[in-house]
């Protein structure tokens, strides 16, 4: 969240990808930091799944975060 953080006031667009374990902590550190950056969350866990299976949650997310990124 950092990251995404400093590269918004580097005026660089970026989104944030985590999976869906962690929306609440998501929600919680972007209050604290007054940041409302783009948000993509993926299936949960992302450890130790296959190279298929990787390619697979990408899939599933790539159009919300390029939608993210380049608006509606």
């Amino acid at each position: 969240m950092h990251d995404i953080s400093d590269l918004e006031r580097r005026g660089v667009p970026g989104v944030f990808v985590a999976t869906v374990e962690f929306i609440d902590a998501a929600q919680t550190q972007s209050a604290s930091l007054g940041l409302d950056a783009a948000r993509v969350f993926t299936e949960h866990p992302i450890q130790d799944r296959t190279d298929d299976e990787m390619l697979a949650i990408a899939d599933q997310a790539i159009d919300q975060l390029i939608s993210s990124l380049t608006g509606p």
